[in-house]
């Protein structure tokens, strides 16, 4: 193939496709430009079909390093495992690209994004999906496309949204609505917002929809250039017969369903999908269909939760379709830690625990994202035992990191701002029972822990997580879903906001042809829904409380000049662990002279702030310190008078009357209250005076030795000489 090209300009910032130069024995590839910001996109199909019930599609986001021109971090210097924002961005492509398969296809894809220039202004997340799309298509794959994705902004003073944000547009906005999906339908929302209207939000989706719908035109005029043979691929058919011995079945997995406990119901339809497979079919058949047999059992499972819902308007619990399920709600479940919060909604419970720390034990991140690093950071666990299931714990899958940054993004919009409130904070939410909508209480969950732990949040958010089914023209939707709803629903739509307004939202689409008019019914339900939890929240917690615990570290704040941070820091940092190991405080010095002084003790606190303020603190003429002697010479003592600075105590001043040494009035670690005498404005040595001096001890020049002296000759030139075997000296000796 030759080199083709596809440049364009779209909403004031220049794109361009192309594809035929690299990676040419993939199926499809194609290099993906916005600004200088380019991804190549590859795609590879498998020509083997896979014995599996589901579509096996794997998509990559490789992010290098070397595309802002950096080293990686660590030891190894080179790409590890992938950071959460590039997990995040992962998950971001496969959501819009998965519906675009045909049902029944079981070849293997796999989609490859590989970061190759990052220039810094412009995202390279959103340009991946066009690419995974063209690069499909590119290839010929039975993709149904194309698919586009588009950030959504918002001017604050204008009201204007942006296209494609860069990242100083997007610092600027109160909206970050991610939308993804083709020129008909839309098959995946991000949001984060301040607190913006339904109405708000539901303008930026539609004008999101145009804009997806415009690029998709530029992607299909890139491949009419191309004109890709469609490759030869078979959709996997079951044998008819599989169907017809399930389908009697449906009034007994009717009733299997109608089971409000999770477990029980669980059991109950596992029960009837093992009576099913050994009544209607032999060894051979189940060994010859089984992920036949599979599929069937569960679209029998899908027909029958879906006609009850759409004919009697009752779920599989008993609920009605906006019902949402019993609340528990505990703030301060646990003791000690800073701030805990255990949220019960039906069959999910999530416990969040809040803790507070110095600002410098924010998370620095090694990623090709601007930013260096974030103060708030929420995490969430899913274990297996949540389900009552056996499995392997270890690193946190996609899932977990998609449900915890949704998560904080609900939250950030009401944290307060460093300079009010100078924490890092870190809330982990532990799922200890899971029946959907778990990201969800763990959002609600996450607002009580940071109340609990005194964190002065502007406004609680809550968060409800819609569903939909979709039969032709009967549409239900249905707040607080549960797993089956989830998994044999059309859409997963989650909404997270204050009283005020939406501060996240997230939606999976299934449904092909989800209107407008459905969007904004399923928000004023989620806004009804999000509000009846509110309420039952705040009945057990109002307001974040006003004192943190006693565990918590308390931080204050003090600002110093510039030119005085290194000497709180002092050689290699030598006076600042100085203040840290004799206080137990700890401290965070920023490059413009704030310091933040963090301790769990208020006697701790005071003391680490009062030596920083003596290190800075200039002391003046005729003030008065108790200082320890930290040297001595032969003309005086040095008295530190604060971390750092010292005075000079002259041998003349350290006792009344002349003394022969020092060390016959002053040692080493001896506290001596001095007053500043003067202080050389040249050099800024510090002369000192003793207060209450003692009388000049015996022995010293006030005593034998004076006593001493008086038997000598003073006479000129006779000075005791006689007796020293020296010749007198005479003047005008020849």
């Amino acid at each position: 193939m030759n080199k083709i090209v596809e440049s364009f300009e779209l909403y004031g910032k220049e794109y361009r496709l192309e594809t035929g130069e690299l990676a040419k024995q993939a199926t499809g590839a194609v290099l993906v430009t916005c600004g200088e910001t380019t991804v190549l996109v590859t795609a590879v199909v498998s020509k083997q079909e896979k014995d599996y019930d589901f579509f096996p599609l794997t998509v990559d986001f490789m992010e290098k390093m070397y595309s802002v021109g950096r080293i990686p971090g660590g030891y190894l210097k080179r790409e590890a495992k992938p950071s959460d924002k590039g997990t995040l961005t992962a998950r971001m492509i496969d959501r819009p690209i998965r519906p675009g398969f045909p049902d029944g296809y079981k070849n293997e894809v796999h989609v490859v994004a590989t970061t190759l220039v990052c220039d810094g202004q412009n995202p390279p997340d959103t340009i991946c999906v066009a690419g995974a799309s063209a690069a499909l298509m590119a290839g010929g794959a039975p993709f149904e496309g194309p698919a586009a994705c588009v950030r959504i902004a918002r001017n604050v003073e204008t009201g204007e949204f942006i296209v494609n944000p860069t990242y100083a547009e997007e610092e600027a906005s109160d909206l970050e609505l991610t939308i993804a999906g083709t020129a008909e339908y839309i098959s995946m929302v991000e949001a984060g917002a301040k607190e913006i209207s339904e109405e708000d939000m539901l303008a930026a989706m539609t004008f999101g929809q145009e804009a997806i719908a415009a690029f998709c035109e530029k992607q299909a005029e890139f491949l009419a250039k191309v004109n890709p043979t469609p490759m030869d691929y078979t959709i996997h058919a079951a044998d008819p017969c599989i169907a017809e011995r399930i389908a009697p079945y449906f009034d007994a997995m009717s009733a299997a369903l109608r089971d409000a406990d999770k477990l029980s119901r669980v059991e109950k339809v596992a029960a009837l999908k093992d009576a099913i497979k050994a009544e209607q079919f032999d060894d051979a058949e189940r060994a010859a269909w089984g992920s036949d047999i599979a599929a069937e059992l569960k679209k029998l499972e899908k027909k029958a939760m879906r006609r009850m819902i759409i004919e009697t308007g009752e779920r599989a619990d008993g609920r009605r379709p906006e019902e949402v399920r019993p609340l528990h709600i505990v703030p301060g479940y646990l003791p000690r830690v800073h701030g805990s919060g255990l949220f019960q909604r039906g069959q999910t419970q999530v416990m969040s625990v809040c803790t507070l720390g110095m600002l410098n034990e924010w998370q620095r991140l090694d990623t090709i994202d601007p930013a260096e690093g974030k103060r708030y950071m929420h995490q969430y666990n899913f274990p297996p035992y949540c389900t009552g299931e056996v499995g392997r714990m270890g690193a946190p899958k996609r899932r977990e990191i998609g449900h915890g940054a949704l998560a904080e993004k609900a939250l950030l919009p009401v944290l307060p701002s460093e300079d009010d409130f100078p924490y890092a904070i870190r809330v982990v939410s532990e799922v200890l029972e899971s029946n959907g909508s778990s990201s969800m209480a763990s959002t609600c969950g996450s607002t009580l822990a940071l109340m609990d732990a005194g964190v002065p949040i502007s406004a609680p958010v809550s968060g409800v997580a819609m569903g939909l089914i979709k039969e032709g023209d009967d549409v239900v939707i249905l707040t607080d879903i549960q797993g089956v709803e989830d998994f044999l629903g059309d859409m997963d739509f989650k909404v997270c906001g204050t009283a005020n307004g939406i501060t996240a939202l997230q939606m999976d689409n299934k449904a092909k042809g989800l209107s407008v008019e459905i969007l904004a019914k399923a928000l004023k339900q989620a806004h009804e829904g999000r509000a009846h939890i509110l309420s039952a929240m705040l009945e057990t917690i109002a307001a974040p409380r006003e004192e943190m615990r006693e565990t918590a570290p308390r931080i204050e704040t003090i600002k110093i000049p510039v030119d005085k941070i290194r000497d709180v820091i002092g050689s290699g940092g030598k006076v600042v662990r100085g203040i840290q190991e004799e206080t137990g405080a700890s401290i965070d010095i920023q490059e413009d002279g704030t310091i933040h002084v963090g301790a769990t003790t208020g006697t701790a606190m005071e003391a680490a702030k009062a030596m920083i303020l003596g290190i800075v603190k200039e002391p003046e003429v005729g003030e008065v310190f108790e200082g320890e002697v930290v040297g001595i010479k032969d003309f005086g003592a040095f008295v530190k008078l604060t971390p750092g600075k010292d005075g000079l105590l002259h041998i003349s001043r350290v006792a009344n009357g002349r003394v022969a040494k020092v060390e016959d009035v002053l040692n080493l670690g001896d506290v001596v209250k001095v007053t500043v005498i003067e202080i050389d404005p040249k050099t800024g040595k510090i002369s000192l005076d003793r207060i209450d001096k003692p009388e000049a001890p015996a022995g010293s020049f006030g005593g034998e030795q004076r006593e001493r002296r008086s038997d000598r000759d003073n006479r000129p030139g006779r000075g005791g000489r006689e007796g020293d075997g020296r010749k007198p000296r005479r003047r005008h000796e020849a």
